[in-house]
């Protein structure tokens, strides 16, 4: 395949640095505004026609140079037997495992959960364009753990969930190992697949001090990471709010990791060892102002940019809701159309 994208991750020097966003596929774009307008997120998750167009949608319309699957970081709890209902307002899970007196035998995995996610994979690899590369994710332990300790999605600082993982860090200790053995499972068949890079999310890594979260959860980073690229496919690692932690970011870790907007690049690229990629870090909501405003910004980007071949221009998070499609189409053009000085 003669992806920009793949190549950059390989230590290739390329003209500009390869461009995708987190959450593309969906929020921003008019023809998946108008699919959700006929089809519940559930449906079209569970649909492999229709998650192959939502994941490929981004490629034909805003010219982006990877897809990354169409799913969500919560089958994972899914899988686990925990009950799970997409609505309207955000994923709502039956009962949040905090409230059972034994959370860890509440877990029955089942891989076969999954299948539809490996069925929407098969779809996508019929149907891409020649030379994208599809990007597979999960959810990070701790960010998966925090949603089903907490039961509400709408809390975003998890409050209950954290209050547990300090009284129970030997229970904490369990379950994130068999959220670790699923994702790891869930990840090698998504390769097996045919996904071409890997990415971990984890969106609430900085809810943590980073001393207590290196020591609890980098090991189950590790071991995933570690399975993946025994198969030969790049990691990227997406570690939100986790600020002077970066320096801890290693090639033992990772191949690649995104930085979040709160962290300068220039910086990242000091704490971060030189052999990573970094990927990342406009502001999303940059993308809420005009175009000129926009493009002040972008500009200083070509100074890193020139001299940094080993980076990914992304967002320091995904699209948010109304974003202007004009304004992502914009970014893309202007990554694909400036001169990168390289």
């Amino acid at each position: 395949m003669n992806s920009i994208f793949l190549n950059t991750i390989k230590g290739k020097k390329t003209d500009r640095p390869p461009v995708w966003f987190m959450r593309q596929a969906g929020r921003v774009l008019p023809s998946y505004l108008a699919l959700r307008d006929k089809h519940s997120f559930w449906h079209m998750m569970n649909d492999p026609k229709l998650a192959a167009e939502v994941t490929l949608s981004p490629v034909h319309e805003l010219g982006v140079d990877a897809a990354i699957l169409f799913s969500d970081i919560l089958v994972i709890p899914y899988a686990m037997g925990m009950g799970l209902e997409f609505t309207d307002n955000g994923p709502r899970f039956d009962m949040p495992l905090r409230e059972y007196d034994n959370p860890y035998h509440q877990l029955k995995p089942d891989s076969s959960k999954l299948q539809y996610i490996y069925n929407a994979i098969d779809e996508i690899i019929k149907t891409r364009p020649e030379n994208t590369p599809l990007i597979g994710f999960a959810g990070a332990p701790l960010t998966v753990l925090c949603y089903m300790l907490q039961g509400l999605s709408s809390k975003a600082n998890f409050p209950d969930a954290v209050a547990y993982i300090y009284k129970n860090q030997h229970d904490v200790s369990k379950l994130v190992d068999a959220i670790t053995d699923l994702t790891i499972e869930y990840a090698q068949q998504q390769i097996a697949h045919g996904i071409d890079t890997f990415q971990l999310f984890e969106t609430h890594g900085g809810i943590l001090p980073f001393d207590l979260y290196e020591k609890m959860f980098f090991p189950s980073i590790k071991r995933i990471a570690d399975a993946v690229r025994l198969k030969g496919v790049p990691f990227i690692f997406f570690p939100k709010d986790i600020g002077t932690g970066f320096e801890k970011i290693t090639p033992e870790l990772c191949d690649f990791v995104s930085i979040d907007w709160q962290t300068p690049l220039a910086v990242a690229r000091r704490l971060v060892h030189p052999k990573v990629g970094l990927q990342g870090n406009v502001d999303p909501r940059l993308l809420f102002a005009d175009k000129a405003a926009i493009e002040n910004v972008l500009n200083e980007y070509v100074e890193f940019g020139s001299k940094e071949f080993n980076w990914i221009f992304n967002l320091g998070h995904g699209f948010m809701p109304g974003i202007p499609f004009e304004n992502a189409k914009f970014v893309v053009d202007w990554v694909k159309s400036t001169n990168w000085r390289r």
